[in-house]
């Protein structure tokens, strides 16, 4: 039996270091959020070109979530993890000295590799380690991680905005970016391996390839490749522009831009939770169509319906819950979906080339706001990428209650 078996709180620490590692994903993102209207000023950038600043850091992410999660299946999920955090910290860090535009692509897409990485080996540490009966649940309060470090970032760029002025705010929030190496020390002193993982056989990585594109497991990947394509292209339509929407078309200042994504980030937090209880009662296909679509009839709600800003707040609170509550599902549909050999290679491959192709979203939005309101090109993007999400969810299969141990159902 192996050591981690031996261990009662050795699921719970594991859960814990997911839990960091989202959270602090989530606040590397933002912090390239609300640095991106300082961004723009200080290289005179278009829209468009801020939107190519995220679409490149997301591609790079696609490519370095499937080496990570491949070398997850390899060298054990906790090692990849820290080689995943301490990557981005270090890139993110050094996007604060970029003096030009190329420059600041370059770290950022070499930032993007170590951050697609990230939650796909978190996802399936934390999958691997809790029982079938509660993972939507336990993954759920795992990916509630994210609204924390989004509001540790919204606090971090209030407090800069208020005591810095001037072409340097947005470098200090990058300089900021370094904290989530923080994380390394603890995954290295506290986190184990799953023991399902222990004791799986490790497969070259030409055959993990070969499971996942091979006869009928070909459809599942192609299927759960496009559900995380359809759900993510939805999110970076709307939450890489939020702030530059709320201040332009909107017209609020920084300050008051802060203020009114409380709203949104509590509402994330609360859908990340509850989302996971829903998941569990539901099943996994029913829990992504119900937030695809309350998703889709929420965003041209609060983008160009509302006509007072303080109906921003509760408006913004069920957009929230919907567009990032949904994320709760990834980490048991996707573990329960493949088996433990190839597990983090399939996670890694399906949730970060669904990333890498949501990276057009926030060009794309840059690009129709050239001739359109921003508002309105965030809804046609986003409300696009819910129906591709609504068709893939669909036409997979239901997995919730299915052992990690156990071959994962084909029906």
């Amino acid at each position: 039996m192996p050591r981690a078996a031996r261990s009662p709180s050795s699921a719970r620490r594991a859960l814990w270091a997911a839990a960091l590692g989202w959270g602090l994903d989530g606040f590397d993102f933002y912090l390239y959020v609300y640095a991106l209207p300082g961004i723009i000023a200080s290289f005179a950038l278009s829209r468009a070109a801020g939107g190519l600043l995220a679409t490149e850091t997301l591609v790079a992410s696609a490519i370095g979530g499937i080496v990570m999660g491949a070398l997850a299946d390899r060298i054990g999920r906790r090692r990849a993890m820290m080689i995943s955090i301490a990557w981005y910290a270090l890139f993110t860090f050094l996007c604060g000295f970029a003096q030009s535009y190329v420059q600041l692509s370059a770290l950022r897409t070499l930032e993007g590799f170590g951050f697609g990485g990230e939650w796909a080996i978190g996802a399936v540490l934390a999958s691997e380690w809790v029982s079938s009966a509660r993972r939507g649940r336990d993954l759920g309060w795992v990916q509630s991680a994210w609204a924390v470090g989004w509001l540790a970032a919204n606090i971090a760029f209030q407090l800069v905005a208020v005591t810095m002025h001037g072409a340097s705010t947005w470098r200090v929030l990058f300089f900021l970016g370094a904290l989530p190496a923080l994380a390394v020390l603890y995954i290295r002193r506290a986190v184990e391996d799953p023991p399902v993982y222990v004791a799986t056989k490790r497969l070259p990585f030409r055959a993990c390839i070969e499971q996942l594109f091979g006869g009928r497991m070909l459809a599942r990947t192609t299927l759960a490749t496009l559900l995380a394509v359809g759900v993510q292209s939805g999110y970076y339509a709307l939450f890489t522009w939020m702030p530059s929407y709320l201040s332009a078309q909107r017209h609020l200042s920084s300050l008051a831009t802060g203020g009114y994504l409380y709203a949104l980030i509590a509402g994330s937090f609360t859908g990340y939770v509850t989302a996971g209880a829903i998941n569990d009662a539901l099943g996994r296909r029913r829990g992504f169509v119900l937030f695809s679509v309350c998703s889709a009839l929420i965003v041209p709600l609060y983008l160009t319906l509302l006509k007072e800003d303080w109906e921003l707040v509760p408006a913004g609170f069920l957009l929230g819950y919907f567009a990032l509550g949904i994320f709760s599902g990834f980490g048991p549909y996707f573990s329960e979906l493949f088996s433990s050999g190839v597990r983090a290679t399939a996670l890694g491959f399906c949730y970060n080339v669904g990333r890498g192709v949501a990276g057009a979203a926030p060009y794309l939005v840059g690009l129709l706001s050239s001739r359109a309101p921003i508002g309105a090109s965030m809804i046609a993007i986003a409300v696009s990428a819910y129906a591709i999400a609504i068709l893939a969810a669909l036409a997979l299969p239901e997995t919730r209650g299915t052992a990690l141990d156990a071959p994962s159902p084909l029906a």
